[in-house]
């Protein structure tokens, strides 16, 4: 019965899309953290050993470093373990893990964007989320095609010039 109920369960859980760069991106953080976490627990013994905690900075300080820590490893491994790695397929539209190069109807100026998974996204580094307003126009949409974006403050039009698998 019980086993039943956590099937069903399993059923409705929402797993967070992302490339397997992202995937790998967060292991990484993981494997840094828990390289860390040993000197966080020696500062935070050291401090413990200097006595009053009620008035010990360094204490308090160590203590909400080290919870900080821990609640960060916590976050990434949920990260992974609700997590759907997606590899792109060559299917000739803008889907998750491809890179495409975009022409903004407005300003005739072109730009290109690997689309990846919500937690991966980084303007700075020209990666757009899939779930973002462009991300969401422009998904599943053949390359020569012009779609309207709905963003906050305005509509505005691209067209989708290349599509190529992300490397």
């Amino acid at each position: 019965m019980r086993k039943k109920k956590i099937v069903e369960a399993m059923k409705n859980v929402y797993f967070q899309k992302m490339t397997s760069t992202g995937y790998q991106e967060i292991e990484d953080e993981i494997h840094q953290l828990q390289q860390q976490r040993p000197a966080k627990i020696a500062q935070l013994k050291a401090a413990r050993a200097l006595g009053d905690l009620s008035e010990n900075t360094e204490y308090s300080t160590a203590k909400r470093e080290l919870r900080h820590l821990e609640s960060r490893l916590r976050y990434l491994n949920k990260q992974l373990q609700y997590s759907q790695v997606i590899d792109p397929a060559d299917t000739g539209t803008v889907d998750l893990g491809t890179t495409v190069t975009l022409k903004f109807e407005d300003d005739d100026d072109t730009a290109t964007y690997q689309i990846v998974g919500k937690q991966e996204a980084d303007l700075a580094k020209q990666k757009v989320s899939f779930d973002s307003p462009l991300g969401q126009a422009i998904m599943h949409q053949p390359a020569g095609k012009v779609v309207t974006v709905q963003a906050p403050q305005a509509f505005y039009q691209v067209k989708i010039i290349k599509i190529a698998l992300s490397k």
